[in-house]
């Protein structure tokens, strides 16, 4: 019999890569023993970033959910792990120090043993102080290298990585193919490599199944010494998730090495199970691209699970250039003419910033100057005139050190709008902030919960938890149900179709996400006291329209399009919006 190979299933993730919410507690106590009976999986994602993000919204309590399901597993020895984006830890935007530490200590009070630690640039700066304080707060430190494919990207730059990680004190190391652009012969060689360096660090591969590569590299990194495989199960296996357990049991099984057997009334339980969730309510928030594979995720490296919201801003961009297109009298653009271009786009991008793998930030900061840039070139004005602070923050080092160099045109850039690069620690820059959170939680008399859980709930994502302590997350929540119920049955026609037929003379301004909007914004992580604009306001090309708050915490900014008058709004400051939901309209200066 050859090497033991152990499963580990990816639930949350399959989530997360198909749709915006997660199963509720109900749901997941019901299926945890499910999983438990199909006999095959030593390991189970119970949470992770956005996992508490979509409880909250959805009006449930992410700490009692997490609870009752690892307590279900940890009863049949089934060890539990969830996904932490290091500097960022559980959002999209910078956590404080004592934040983080604290994070660590809750989560393994809360029943989950292992953390797989990423950080979006692989820089060692984000990862090594979260090892520590994993390691200090009771779990198993999980260090991750972020595969993608790249010149900087090579079997000795991962090896370098690997011994920086384990010598901070990671005791295991997790593969993390999020775009599934690894290429499995490469995958294979780096697997062997750090196993005869590292024979007693346990590897861990996930690779999802977007470009169709994840069978092939699963094959190479198990006949390289893998240890666990992360798997997916029906209905939500394959697409833009990850392979079924089925289809790599039986391939791993033939090759002669020793995989555990699957209970197959089990699995066809939780298949059903599943299906049910998507069924009830789940099913809904499910982008139905998600279900295809698509080999064009190879020229972009773009990550499958961001597929859906890239195509929502797709079409609002296609929209715009369209109308100029109509006035100089060329053809416009489909959606597939515009994929194309977008993607042609993010590979000329992706260089000239630095090769940053492209992962939670920072794909979407690398796909969002993409999509500016097919704006501005379609103006004839060039590259890199709209980019926001985020997009500015990766160039200059804010986040952390990207791989690569940034180009020259971006470094004279930067210089004639006097912003400067830094080298600095990024987790050095953000001060502490728990005493903050204790004395709101005090002064609303808010219990800090079970090893202080709450307390960690409010600080890690402040304007969500606050949201479900009014009561008005599920408010919210329920409206958006009804609403996506609504559209399904054809009762509401879509943005690009009412932007087609609407003010004829005016861009509509389009929500790239659903969120929370403002109208000003500080930049730390706040909201600026509210200036409405007002019907006939002047906006010049690139300046900023409003800003969106999105469920995972990061402020994403909105263009005021070409610039030219305000002729309508739509939203309020505070309101909900939903992605590709028109915000206002604004009519270009020489239309008016």
């Amino acid at each position: 019999m050859g090497k033991k190979i152990q499963f580990s299933l990816i639930y949350r993730d399959m989530w997360q890569s198909s749709g915006k919410f997660q199963p509720r507690k109900d749901q997941l106590v019901r299926i945890a023993p499910v999983f438990i009976e199909m006999g095959c999986f030593a390991r189970v994602e119970t949470n992770g970033g956005a996992f508490e993000q979509v409880n909250l919204l959805a009006g449930e309590n992410p700490n009692e959910s997490v609870r009752a399901y690892t307590r279900i597993l940890h009863e049949a020895g089934i060890k539990t792990h969830m996904l932490d984006r290091g500097l960022n830890a559980l959002r999209m935007y910078p956590v404080p120090d004592d934040v983080r530490a604290m994070m660590y200590r809750v989560k393994h009070a809360q029943g989950v043993d292992i953390t797989r630690l990423f950080d979006g640039l692989n820089d060692i700066r984000n990862i090594a102080p979260a090892l520590k304080w994993a390691k200090e707060g009771g779990m198993t430190p999980q260090g991750t290298l972020c595969i993608t494919t790249s010149p900087i990207h090579t079997i000795e730059y991962y090896c370098k990585l690997a011994d920086e990680e384990i010598a901070a004190g990671a005791e295991e190391l997790c593969l993390k193919d999020m775009a599934g652009i690894g290429q499995p012969v490469f995958l294979g060689e780096l697997t062997r490599r750090i196993k005869e360096k590292h024979p007693d660090i346990l590897l861990e591969y996930h690779g999802h199944s977007g470009p169709g590569l994840s069978m092939a590299s699963m094959l190479e990194v198990a006949k390289n010494g893998i240890d666990i495989l992360d798997v997916a199960i029906e209905p939500l296996s394959w697409g833009k998730v990850h392979p079924d357990v089925i289809s790599v049991q039986s391939m791993l099984k033939n090759a002669g090495f020793d995989v555990p057997d699957i209970n197959m009334d089990a699995y066809m339980k939780a298949r059903a199970m599943t299906q049910e969730f998507i069924d009830e309510w789940l099913g809904y928030f499910i982008n139905p691209q998600n279900k295809y594979m698509s080999s064009l995720l190879l020229t972009c490296g773009l990550p499958g699970g961001m597929m859906g919201s890239m195509m929502a801003d797709l079409g609002g961009i296609r929209t715009t250039i369209n109308n100029l297109r109509r006035k100089k009298g060329e053809p416009e653009l489909s959606v597939d003419d515009m994929l194309i271009k977008l993607f042609d786009e993010v590979a000329y991008v992706w260089p000239r910033v630095g090769y940053p793998p492209l992962v939670t930030p920072f794909s979407q900061y690398t796909k969002n100057i993409a999509l500016m840039n097919l704006l501005t070139l379609e103006q004839g004005k060039g590259r890199f005139v709209m980019m926001d602070d985020s997009m500015w923050g990766m160039i200059l080092g804010k986040s952390g050190r990207v791989p690569g160099e940034i180009c020259q045109e971006l470094k004279d850039l930067a210089k004639q709008k006097g912003l400067e690069f830094t080298d600095a620690d990024p987790h050095t820059l953000l001060p502490n902030a728990l005493d903050d959170f204790r004395k709101e939680m005090d002064e609303n008399g808010w219990d800090y919960g079970q090893d202080d859980e709450e307390l960690f709930e409010l600080a890690m994502h402040p304007e969500q938890y606050r949201n479900y302590k009014s009561g008005q997350a599920k408010k919210n929540f329920l409206a958006d149900l009804q609403a996506a119920k609504d559209a399904k049955l054809g009762a509401k026609v879509s943005p690009e179709e009412a932007a087609a037929f609407k003010h004829a003379k005016a861009d509509a301004i389009v929500a790239p996400v659903k969120g929370q909007l403002f109208w000003e914004f500080q930049g730390d992580g706040e909201a600026a006291p509210a200036v409405e604009p007002y019907i006939g306001k002047e906006y010049k090309e690139g300046d900023v329209f409003c800003y969106i708050q999105a469920p995972w915490g990061e402020f994403v900014t909105v263009p005021a399009a070409l610039g030219g008058k305000l002729v309508e709004i739509n939203a309020k400051q505070g309101a909900k919006v939903g992605k590709g939901d028109v915000i206002a309209y604004i009519e270009r200066a020489h239309e008016a």
